[in-house]
């Protein structure tokens, strides 16, 4: 597997580069982000992992970029800047996977087993979900409510692909955190919540009938109510 790190500071690059070279994994270096997108359009990755604040394109930018070049191209962010605003900027921008440091070699190598795993997995099944007015194509990655489109981040999508998948059971935040984002909940972030509010905006807040609903102390549900 070929893993693209970008990374600016050499110390900790070189850390990581031995770390998953000796796990068997192919690792080319970058140390900006302009440099690392031109690699990645140059060459072919099975994964990318990048720093948020490099010299010359940031690594908000470069997600951006990469995943406007390459939509199945899984992205792991590593970060100092680990509040939830930074993170809910990291999946916003295309981010699979968010890591904060400092953090463990092992911590990393399950993370990007977890993500390359799932970039090699082919969803089963129907590709269109609906509940209610609430139709969602999977292949065309497109949203509508009745006749009106709606736009998602990859993020809410993803997130309300698995609220479709779960309709009508209640997904506690722990387990959204684990089939959504790949993660354990952090009970000192709200990124959940906040993604949860994002999505209420834009597929219930415009129309009458609500389909997303919180149960106390539980989680979300997504179900149509009479």
């Amino acid at each position: 597997m070929k893993i693209l790190l970008v990374e600016d500071d050499m110390r900790v690059s070189s850390l990581i580069q031995r770390g998953l070279e000796t796990e068997g994994f192919v690792l080319t270096l970058a140390y900006d982000g302009l440099s690392a997108q031109k690699l990645a359009q140059s060459q072919e990755f099975d994964l990318v992992i990048t720093d948020v604040i490099l010299p010359q394109q940031d690594g908000i930018s470069l997600c951006k970029a990469l995943r406007a070049l390459f939509p199945q191209l899984p992205i792991l962010m590593l970060t100092a800047l680990g509040t939830t605003d930074d993170k809910v900027e990291g999946f916003d921008a295309g981010a699979d996977d968010y890591l904060v440091k400092p953090f463990e070699m092992r911590e990393l190598l399950a993370r990007i087993r977890v993500l390359l795993k799932r970039a090699g997995t082919r969803p089963q099944g129907s590709t269109r979900l609906q509940l209610a007015d609430l139709e969602m194509n999977l292949d065309a990655k497109s949203v509508a409510r009745g006749s009106q489109p709606i736009d998602l981040t990859p993020k809410e999508f993803k997130l309300l692909a698995y609220m479709l998948q779960n309709a009508g059971r209640v997904l506690s935040r722990s387990e959204i955190a684990e089939k959504v984002w790949d993660t354990h909940f952090d009970t000192g972030t709200n990124f959940i919540d906040v993604y949860i509010n994002y999505l209420r905006k834009k597929i219930d807040k415009p129309f009458d009938k609500k389909l997303i609903h919180t149960k106390a102390g539980m989680g979300f549900v997504l179900k149509e109510e009479a």
